[in-house]
């Protein structure tokens, strides 16, 4: 429960301070620290990732800066991945599973550690506002691959929808992270929905626990992003989650190496 909860604290941070990232801990975390199975801790991950953002939106400026159109075209169209990737899921063997997320992770951390998401303006109007029409083929093309993501590991997506807002669509730092929130609020709803048949074999105290502590640091990080350098958390976090790929894919090796 303990564990639990420290793990909600570094979770909630990530959610809160860049609007992404959060998810791609909560499944080893809950595999590793908390003993859960695969089948277990990506809906427990899900309904923590959905409480995070929900209190990384809590304030003021994010609920303005968050692009509500774009946020509802890329949930939409992230629907049938959800629940594509969930079914895909099911049908691979856990280690398999455990291995396929630690390259996921090494793939999130080095777009943490290479990318700036400088916006290029491609569905900006001249007045700065946002082209919602233009905007809409590559809302959903990316909205569909995240919620794939969401189904099939139990991530919110953050990592990928962030850049996608600001390099695709011209969103500005704070619009990306807020509108990143909504999306990932949406796709992990509708991915806690698509396990829904594991839902019976939840721990309901893990969950209260890891998923309050997430939702109380990330209303307190929203607070305080614009007090932080993102690079410098950004990279932060980054190590942390390179670190943890590494213990996965060992322990997913060293599995696959004994069922062989």
């Amino acid at each position: 429960m303990l564990l639990a909860a420290v793990f909600g604290v570094v979770i909630g941070l990530s959610v809160g301070l860049l609007g992404a990232g959060g998810s791609i801990l909560a499944v080893p975390a809950l595999v590793y620290g908390a003993g859960q199975p695969v089948s277990t801790a990506i809906p427990t991950a899900l309904a923590v990732v959905a409480a995070s953002s929900i209190g990384g939106l809590s304030s003021r400026a994010r609920l303005r800066a968050a692009q509500w159109p774009v946020a509802l075209v890329f949930g939409a169209a992230g629907l049938p991945g959800t629940f594509g990737g969930t079914a895909l899921g099911r049908m691979l063997p856990q280690q398999w599973l455990l291995l396929g997320f630690a390259v996921l992770m090494v793939v999130v951390a080095v777009r943490m550690f290479t990318g700036n998401d400088e916006r290029t303006g491609a569905c900006r109007m001249p007045d700065g506002g946002i082209d919602h029409r233009r905007c809409l083929p590559r809302s959903a093309a990316a909205g569909a691959g995240v919620g794939a993501l969401t189904g099939l590991f139990g991530v919110g997506g953050g990592f990928v929808v962030v850049p996608a807002l600001s390099v695709l669509l011209g969103l500005t730092a704070p619009q990306a992270v807020a509108t990143s929130l909504v999306v990932v609020l949406i796709n992990s709803t509708s991915g806690l929905f698509a396990h829904i048949g594991t839902a019976g074999g939840l721990d309901v105290g893990v969950l209260v626990a890891f998923a309050g502590t997430a939702m109380l640091v990330s209303v307190a990080a929203a607070r305080l992003a614009a007090r932080l350098p993102t690079r410098t958390v950004r990279r932060a976090f980054a190590w942390v989650v390179l670190a943890v790929a590494a213990g996965v894919a060992a322990s997913s090796i060293l599995g696959l190496s004994a069922v062989g």
